[in-house]
């Protein structure tokens, strides 16, 4: 079954890229477009999204308000947050409000493509479920990893290797910014492989990123040392 989505975002032209980000993906089906928070709560309310894209600030109110009300309301529809607030206290209200994810403009395809993916293999993961243990909410349940003590080596997440992270390291230092195909070309790995460890290095404060955008306009996530 694909993932029916709401994008709720007032600025149009942001709504017409996120439109067609959506359109490139595969089981993913816009259900409507809301431009403000009055028009989302109707939308929200009749279509009955699985997924809502949700910027944070409107003429007319607060997307936190709408995420807050939907949980008051017992609502089924899961949100990710889409937005260029960076304070804090917003990220903490997000949270609480259960956010599936949280994403900082401008926004980019690889980086929303990536959080829809993970929220189709968190739904599969749901329905393929019978019972609870331990070992399936660890699962379902994002947790921080920390390192094991006296080891002097942090512990790494899943899907992030040892020996292909050190090849990365190795690699940065022959170009001043690195794009995810330069990357996966030099490691012989795939794009998204190379990103995944590039964005693991960003978490790490190794590396930086900001967005660039060619000659036909498509943003581009590029990678800088830091400084």
């Amino acid at each position: 079954m694909p993932v029916r989505l709401l994008i709720v975002e007032d600025d149009r032209k942001i709504a017409e890229i996120q439109r067609r980000f959506i359109e490139r993906m595969e089981m993913v089906e816009l259900c409507g477009i809301a431009h403000t928070l009055a028009d989302a709560r109707d939308q929200a309310d009749i279509l009955e999204p699985d997924l809502i894209l949700l910027d944070v600030y409107f003429p007319d109110g607060n997307g936190l308000d709408l995420l807050r009300e939907l949980r008051a309301a017992n609502s089924r529809s899961d949100v990710i947050l889409i937005t260029a607030a960076k304070e804090v206290d917003t990220l903490r209200d997000a949270l609480r409000g259960g956010v599936f994810d949280y994403i900082l403009k401008p926004l980019v395809f690889e980086r929303l493509h990536e959080a829809i993916e993970r929220y189709r293999s968190h739904l599969d993961k749901l329905s393929a479920l019978e019972q609870l243990g331990q070992s399936e909410v660890d699962a379902l349940l994002p947790r921080a990893t920390s390192a094991p003590a006296n080891t002097g080596r942090q512990r790494l997440p899943k899907g992030i290797d040892g020996l292909t992270l050190d090849k990365v390291r190795d690699l940065l230092p022959q170009r001043s910014r690195w794009n995810a195909e330069d990357m996966g070309a030099e490691m012989g790995a795939s794009r998204t492989t190379a990103r995944r460890y590039l964005e693991y290095l960003v978490g790490t404060g190794e590396l930086s990123a900001e967005v660039a955008y060619g000659s036909v306009g498509r943003p581009e996530r590029q990678y800088l040392p830091k400084s």
